[in-house]
């Protein structure tokens, strides 16, 4: 049971970056998932996550309008799509189907996280 983010970079301010999370060993759409992100020296910040009973997304204050959360099913993938990039968005960004999910989206968390992957946004 494995989750594996990929798609971080160097971003310019306004730009746009899209990660990826693909699971192995079980079916996405079928836990409650999301993506936390983490700044250094700043603590873990739960940003979206999926419903499993009816597909609903959350997302922080911090990047609602900007960030959209979706799924493949076919491919077994979550997406995260960024726009309008900020300075304060340059984190380590990690999927995952864990208990801290569970106050804003509904379904069974599996306990699994994905490696970080690195987003810097900066000119």
């Amino acid at each position: 049971v494995q989750l594996q983010a990929s798609g971080g970079g160097l971003a310019q301010p306004g730009g746009s970056l899209r990660l990826s999370c693909t699971a192995s060993g079980f079916t996405l759409h079928w836990y409650a998932t999301g993506w936390f992100r983490q700044a250094p020296g700043k603590e873990r910040e739960a940003i979206s996550c999926i419903s499993v009973s009816d597909g609903n997304t959350y997302y922080a204050d911090s990047v609602k309008g900007r960030f959209t959360m979706y799924r493949d099913t076919e491919k077994n993938t979550m997406y995260l799509q960024m726009n309008d990039l900020k300075a304060e968005d340059s984190a380590h960004y990690y999927c995952a189907s864990d208990s801290p999910l569970g106050q804003w989206c509904s379904g069974a968390l599996l306990g699994v996280w994905g490696r970080g992957t690195l987003v810097t946004v900066s000119s």
